[in-house]
């Protein structure tokens, strides 16, 4: 069965303090080539049947109408994996 997954973050004017927190300790356990760490959020819908462009577009609004919130997250991507 397919599997659209759907992919959203904090937005980026937006603190991410659990980012932040993990930021810190990959510099205190050395790595110092990170210079900045964004948490977010991936959701995979199973999908019974074909995934056509109308079952895209189902997973895209569901995306921005109830897996995220508006006020501070984006859906940055909606793919078929």
């Amino acid at each position: 069965m397919p599997t659209i997954v759907v992919e959203v973050m904090p937005k980026a004017e937006l603190l991410d303090p659990a980012g932040k927190a993990v930021a810190g300790s990959l510099r205190r356990s050395g790595g110092s080539a990170f210079t900045d760490v964004r948490i977010g959020k991936r959701f995979e819908l199973t999908v019974d049947g074909e995934v056509t462009d109308a079952v895209l577009a189902e997973a895209q609004k569901l995306a921005d109408e109830l897996l995220s919130n508006s006020v501070i997250e984006d859906v940055v991507k909606v793919t078929v994996a």
